[in-house]
């Protein structure tokens, strides 16, 4: 009896102990790239989790499932942000609030953009994600905006466009605009859209 509580204990223990490593390894990977680190080595994310190589990967056989995890983990961050109510009023004063949530949200996730860019082309799914992430972006603006704006198929994929993640970082980056200058770009340029006849 006392043996069969013991091997328990040990199983209940390693079990433990492994789930305590994935989730240093992935709070490992997540810390390397928001420094900067574009495509962290398995060697980089065991150095930096404390944990052997080959615990990465065994917990990580495939980079897909480490992607996955990190998605998880950014997908909880963001969503309270992103998923709380527009404030009433009219369409403009509903997308100001919608572009402050987005600048907050792109600062967050810009990082692990440039990272998945650099992996798209050999991930299904990080295609997969970059696309849920386009589509959640345009239903939220489609709620935002009025039924008449929405009905006009190229005024929408304009302003779509003009508040998607990839305008975002070409202000940011590219351009060398701060936050507040590339909100304020992004706020003219939609009002504009919205306004024009």
């Amino acid at each position: 009896m006392a043996e069969a509580e013991e091997l328990i204990d040990r199983e209940d223990g390693r079990r433990l102990r492994g789930q305590e490593n994935r989730q240093r390894i992935v709070a490992a990977m997540l810390e390397l790239v928001r420094e900067g680190h574009i495509s962290p080595s398995a060697e980089d994310v065991s150095a930096r989790a404390e944990v052997g190589l080959r615990t990465v990967f065994r917990h990580f056989n495939d980079m897909d499932s480490l992607y996955r995890e990190i998605s998880e983990v950014m997908l909880s961050e963001i969503a309270p942000i992103a998923g709380a109510p527009l404030p009433k009023g009219d369409w403009p004063v509903r997308l100001g609030a919608m572009v402050d949530r987005r600048a907050v949200v792109f600062e967050k996730i810009m990082p692990f953009m440039a990272a998945a860019e650099v992996h798209k082309h050999r991930s299904a799914f990080l295609r997969e994600d970059h696309a849920t992430l386009a589509q959640m972006q345009r239903a939220m603006l489609r709620e935002a905006l009025p039924p008449a704006l929405r009905k006009e198929r190229t005024r929408l994929e304009a302003i779509d466009l003009l508040m998607s993640f990839e305008s975002w970082r070409r202000l940011r980056q590219d351009q060398g605009l701060s936050i507040a200058q590339a909100k304020k770009t992004v706020l003219f340029a939609v009002n504009a859209l919205g306004e024009a006849d």
